[in-house]
């Protein structure tokens, strides 16, 4: 339990001196709690062999609710900009594909792997997209959008609980959208699909 403790601590710790140190970047203070992990991998794909493409991972607290509730290790592929994260990530999920760069080049990033990924069938993003130029998230989505498998899910959190669409979401249609009250602050999750 000690030990536990110590590395909420220690990723609690390192989210705040990330945000400190851009917090248009990091998008939150703290991991997400166990609750929004839990609602974001509720959705992961029923095909055991797709590949999940999780962007802005942070420490791993949604990066351990997928695999916790099922999926392969080997089957995450994680983007994550701040480099400090990413080391942090390798470390706790070696099996995993953890990519220190930036998520709008996700394409020529899923690309350029030793074993290239040519598509995904879920989505999961911690991205604070609301940060972001409308042009930008939209960018980012229709790059989503491409990669995912034709009933693939795209999973996103936001802050803003009153729009249950988020921004760039124009192109999809929304599955599901529920609220987390447990997390700090709250969080909308909604799920979208082509």
């Amino acid at each position: 339990m000690a030990k536990k403790f110590i590395a909420v601590l220690t990723d609690t710790t390192l989210f705040l001196q990330e945000w400190f140190a851009n917090p248009q970047r990091t998008g939150s203070v703290a991991p997400s709690s166990r609750q929004l992990a839990a609602a974001m991998a509720h959705w992961l794909p029923s095909n055991p062999d797709s590949f999940v493409l999780e962007l802005g991972p942070g420490t791993g607290a949604v990066t351990q609710a997928l695999i916790k509730r099922g999926l392969r290790e080997d089957r995450l592929v994680a983007i994550e900009r701040n480099p400090k994260m990413a080391r942090l990530l390798r470390e706790k999920f070696p099996r995993a594909q953890i990519i220190n760069g930036d998520a709008w080049h996700l394409d020529h990033l899923l690309r350029s792997r030793r074993e290239p990924v040519e598509s995904v069938g879920a989505v999961i993003s911690s991205l604070p997209l609301l940060n972001f130029p409308p042009e930008e998230a939209e960018a980012l989505t229709q790059k989503i959008r491409a990669v995912l498998e034709p009933d693939g899910n795209w999973v996103q959190y936001s802050y803003h609980l009153g729009k249950k669409q988020v921004r760039g979401a124009a192109s999809f249609k929304l599955r599901a959208s529920k609220i987390v009250w447990l997390n700090f602050p709250p969080a909308r999750v909604s799920v979208f699909k082509k």
